[in-house]
């Protein structure tokens, strides 16, 4: 039996990535960084010198996910599409909440090696997992300290048996932060949840990376917009003879347009596929509202949804530019075609009637040159008829006109096979 060579591969990309087993209290700290290849392959050196540095094993070379304990600190290492992330998961939380973020899960990591991480930051946070309430009652937490109250943003998630909290904003130390306090769950379903929440972040910061481009090329979309409607009254008022300049007009715009696509394209449909992640670890989230606050799900509903409205929205209106551009650009080439080929078939006429022309021309000098080459036959008949008129005893006048109509005859006859022969030649 012949198996598929990759088999083992596709089968074990469903078990790729894990869920960690969280116990209660613990602290995460999780960082994402944009990199391309280049950077991706070395931010994979930048963790190989980390490990070495404790004597730990190496990840295999091109492997997107590793797992190394560094002391006390579990580290999680991840290669996705277009970034790089970092998750540090340590044991313990300070009983204090104002200390909660203070010493982050990733402080034991040198700062040197922190900071020489490749690639640029785009998603950084904390989160605090409180230890687990066995009561019925939710206990009740004065995160003023470590969390915006203002911004605060709340909901009880995993069918009612966690609560998170979270303010959503970069703090003092550069990281966003959660709380959250769950019952006694498994420390699998711990281990989604918080992973739940981390995605959420991230593939938000990532799905916005196409906002600047969107705001960027509003206006200028309303510069094209306006410059195609002026080329489509020119289309509609214009002389045929300047059609052509109004189609070199048009391709220049196409040209600007397309190049402006296809520089943005590939971001906003990123942004889709990220925006349609985030819903979906919401969905999976599964919240519930209490005490009034908002839940993520409405927070990002109020937030989020529009700046993808404006995405989906200057994408759309790009290519709908586009399509627009290539009607208008089908129609002119179409009508400098017609004018074109009218052109042509006035060319064919006049070269037609030229040719006509010329054959009756032809037909007046073959006519001509019949009577010439008569004549001269004729008068070379006579002379020869007068040097033997002491053998034949005939009026070489007499014989001379008598050949007129027979060398007539024969020379046009010479010429009317010479046209057939031509002709089908010709065919």
């Amino acid at each position: 039996m012949h198996e598929h060579v990759l088999r083992q591969q596709l089968h074990n990309e469903i078990h790729a990535r894990p869920y960690e087993r969280l116990l209660t209290p613990l602290q995460i700290s999780h960082m994402a960084f944009l990199a391309d290849a280049q950077v991706q392959a070395q931010a994979h050196v930048h963790l190989c010198r980390l490990l070495e540095n404790h004597h730990l094993p190496l990840p295999t070379e091109g492997s997107s996910f590793d797992v190394a304990d560094i002391g006390q600190v579990r580290l999680l290492w991840e290669r996705h599409g277009e970034f790089t992330s970092y998750t540090f998961i340590r044991p313990g939380l300070a009983t204090d909440e104002q200390s909660w973020f203070e010493h982050c899960a990733c402080a034991d990591i040198s700062a040197a090696w922190r900071e020489a991480i490749p690639g640029a930051l785009i998603c950084a946070n904390h989160i605090a997992l409180l230890p687990d309430h066995p009561g019925d009652d939710w206990p009740l937490h004065d995160l003023s300290a470590v969390l915006d109250a203002d911004a605060l943003v709340a909901s009880e998630v995993a069918d009612g048996q966690a609560r998170v909290y979270t303010d959503l904003r970069i703090h003092a130390d550069g990281f966003a932060r959660f709380v959250i306090v769950s019952r006694a769950i498994s420390p699998r379903r711990r281990g989604r949840l918080a992973q739940r929440l981390l995605e959420i972040e991230t593939y938000r910061m990532l799905s916005l990376l196409a906002l600047p481009a969107a705001r960027e090329i509003t206006p200028l979309l309303g510069q094209y917009e306006q410059e195609l409607a002026q080329i489509m009254d020119a289309i509609r008022s214009s002389q045929p003879e300047r059609d052509r300049q109004t189609l070199e007009r048009l391709s220049q715009l196409a040209s600007t347009v397309e190049s402006l696509y296809a520089q943005h394209h590939a971001r906003f449909t990123a942004s889709n596929v990220y925006y349609d992640l985030v819903n979906r670890r919401i969905a999976d989230l599964r919240e519930q509202q209490f005490m009034g606050l908002q839940t993520l799900g409405q927070f990002m509903d109020r937030r989020l949804a529009p700046a993808m409205q404006t995405c989906s929205h200057a994408i759309r209106r790009l290519q709908g530019l586009s399509e627009r551009i290539s009607r208008c650009s089908n129609l002119l080439r179409t009508r400098v075609e017609v004018q074109m080929q009218q052109q042509n078939r006035e060319l064919l006429a006049s070269m037609n009637r030229r040719q006509y022309l010329q054959l009756r021309l032809q037909q007046t000098v073959e006519g001509l040159s019949v009577a010439a080459i008569t004549y001269y036959a004729s008068s070379l008949v006579g002379h020869l008829f007068e040097a033997m008129h002491r053998w034949l005893h005939v009026d070489a006048a007499v014989a001379q006109g008598w050949s007129i109509p027979i060398i007539a005859l024969a020379v046009w006859l010479g010429l009317r096979r010479a046209h057939l022969r031509l002709a089908k030649m010709d065919r």
